[in-house]
């Protein structure tokens, strides 16, 4: 995946689709068959080469047919989408976003976050370099993406782009050691406004805001990404639908004037989940150039993207093989113009035998 990342501003973008979905053998026990020999698009069947779709659909005009291997084209109704989104094994993968100093950021998040460089990766066709970070493997855990491209030393943040959340056990000892470093502490150590968790807010080298959530041990230190959205509602529609994701907690601020929800494919003491927030009267925000996307596992990208079309969402990049790469991926963005990548299981882990 070394000509995935594009100029920008879609350099870390495509960059995303290019390393997501380390998803183990072992865990997914996914079978090495094609497209075309699985089952076509919502329960359809390949009939001399052609991808027919199911009878409860076509007799309802809501799906023609699609080319074998699973070609754009095909029309499905919400609720048959939605029963196959619920079925897909699916989990956030990794996050991307644009650093100015890759040595520097790298350094800041293994000294002070504890997090272990996991792989680094130069493209100067390109002009790029990428480097993924994490509190463990890629095939089992949530990490993040810094993309670095080249000359370029600072981005814009933006308002819409919130924190990442990590999980510590103590707050104060992790905020004393940041400080130790040299990093910056933008919240002291304290109960969060309105509860009882105890929380702290740092800045990396780019601005970037981290908040430290104190609880026990973990497997996915790594557990939050904070989005703002303009209509709290229609979001949780969109990615329970389109996404598949559960509504795991939604919590009301009137008091600060603001609503939150957290979003995801597990329990939050043990997944990465998405925290959207929504600030009353709010409806749109400035998204800047620095934060990309988060990219997440599907078992097969033209059913999602055909998902996520009946759901409102738009599509950015159709479903398809990456030139040079065969591994198929689709892109797009919510209703509220964050982008994600979906990238096929059985493919990346074909790459990753590579």
């Amino acid at each position: 995946m070394a000509r995935l990342l594009l100029p920008l501003p879609f350099a870390a973008a495509a960059a995303a689709s290019a390393s997501s979905l380390h998803l183990a053998a072992s865990r997914l026990r996914l079978p090495a068959v094609s497209v075309a020999r699985r089952e076509c698009l919502f329960g359809g069947r390949v009939v001399g080469g052609v991808v027919r779709a199911p009878a409860s659909l076509a007799k309802r005009g809501l799906c023609a047919f699609a080319e074998a291997g699973g070609s754009a084209g095909t029309v499905v109704g919400q609720e048959e989408a939605m029963e196959w989104v619920k079925k897909d094994r699916r989990r956030l993968l990794h996050v991307v976003y644009r650093v100015g100093d890759l040595d520097k950021t790298i350094k800041f998040y293994t000294e002070c976050l504890g997090m272990k460089l996991l792989r680094k990766r130069d493209i100067p066709e390109e002009r790029y370099t990428n480097a993924f970070l994490g509190y463990g493997p890629e095939d089992s855990h949530f990490v993040v993406e810094l993309t670095y491209n080249y000359g370029v030393e600072s981005y814009d943040i933006g308002t819409a782009f919130g924190h990442f959340g990590i999980a510590v056990e103590d707050v104060a000892k992790t905020v004393e050691l940041i400080k130790a470093k040299g990093g910056t502490v933008t919240r002291e150590p304290g109960p969060v406004k309105g509860g009882k968790s105890v929380i702290a807010f740092i800045e990396d080298p780019d601005g970037y805001k981290f908040e430290l959530i104190e609880r026990g041990p973990t497997p996915e230190p790594l557990c939050q990404v904070m989005l703002r959205v303009g209509d709290l509602d229609r979001a949780i529609n969109f990615y329970e639908k389109a996404f598949g994701m559960e509504l795991l907690r939604k919590r009301d601020n009137p008091e600060y004037k603001y609503t939150i929800v957290m979003m995801g494919y597990g329990p939050e003491d043990k997944n990465a989940v998405l925290e959207l927030t929504y600030n009353y009267g709010v409806k749109e925000y400035d998204k800047g150039n620095a934060y990309a996307q988060i990219a997440i596992s599907t078992d097969d990208v033209y059913k999602t993207a055909e998902a996520i079309r009946v759901n409102g969402g738009k599509i950015t990049r159709e479903p398809g093989p990456l030139p040079g790469i065969n591994t198929k991926i689709t892109a797009c963005t919510d209703p509220d113009g964050w982008k994600t990548v979906f990238v096929d299981n059985i493919d990346f882990l074909k790459e990753l035998e590579e």
